[in-house]
């Protein structure tokens, strides 16, 4: 049950995460992604299929705090002889088509008999949120452009990486239950990989990651990432102390661009 807890949590992370550059709070061209779009991801652990994520932009924009906003809805549940743990975990953000920074996030775990709902609201002007869970309020301050699980993503997706050096980290930081992270990942160049849909570019990300006992070697979480303009992750794997996982696109649609099947 924990393990695959674990599993779909950290593919859930590695595929929302910020491993962006840090900047100012300002306008932010976006030309990768666009409301009403779709993916779906199946997750396995060795040879065994345990789940699926999905990523979807409403098709709807909203006004959240006054500006204008992207809602961007994660799902995530087992599947098959899994989900007898039946696990249901929604994140969703809305998120500023202007800043691409999160104004609102809400999530939602049910675990078995576990449940857990939680509310943010961000104020990136007084670097600030508040936190709502359990009919209890928590005030926070935050450093300069932070995100959350969902909101990084994006963020993550506006990045040229042709500016970026092989082997160079880059960074941001990422409010997540009440802490703040910094988040790092290396680019490890370009190549290409086969997928059901055919073979693609891509672009190699590696998170850094500190010492620990969940993960495998400092490469144990690998990131392709569509090498367009899209920039969508198409493969994740995970390199667990007891087994690997992986992550990989099986469904999408409504894409800003189409992709370069080969």
């Amino acid at each position: 049950m924990k393990i695959l807890k674990k599993i779909l949590f950290v593919c859930l992370i590695f595929v929302l995460s910020s491993f962006v550059v840090s900047d100012s709070y300002r306008y932010l061209l976006n030309t990768s992604f666009k409301a009403g779009e779709y993916f779906e991801y199946k997750v396995k652990f060795g040879f065994l299929s345990i789940g699926e994520a999905t990523v979807e932009v409403s098709p709807q924009i909203y006004s959240v705090n006054n500006r204008p906003c992207y809602r961007v809805n994660i799902f995530g549940k087992t599947t098959g002889l899994t989900d007898l743990f039946r696990i249901r975990n929604t994140y969703r953000s809305y998120l500023d088509t202007a800043a691409i920074l999160p104004q609102k996030f809400l999530m939602s775990l049910q675990e078995n008999n576990y449940k857990k709902d939680q509310t943010i609201i961000f104020d990136h002007i007084a670097n600030a949120a508040v936190r709502e869970q359990d009919k209890e309020k928590k005030n926070f301050k935050l450093p300069d452009n932070v995100h959350d699980v969902v909101s990084g993503y994006y963020f993550l997706r506006t990045i040229d990486f042709s500016k970026v050096k092989l082997g160079e980290a880059v960074s941001s930081n990422m409010f997540f239950d009440d802490e703040i992270y910094n988040m790092k990942v290396k680019f490890n160049g370009r190549g290409m990989i086969r997928t059901r849909f055919g073979k693609i570019n891509v672009i190699k990300l590696n998170p850094i990651l500190p010492p620990n006992k969940m993960f495998e070697g400092e490469d144990a979480i690998r990131i392709w990432v569509s090498d367009d303009q899209n920039r969508v992750p198409i493969r994740i794997e995970i390199d667990f102390s007891v087994g690997s996982a992986s992550m990989e696109l099986k469904e999408y649609r409504n894409t800003r661009y189409e992709f370069d099947w080969k």
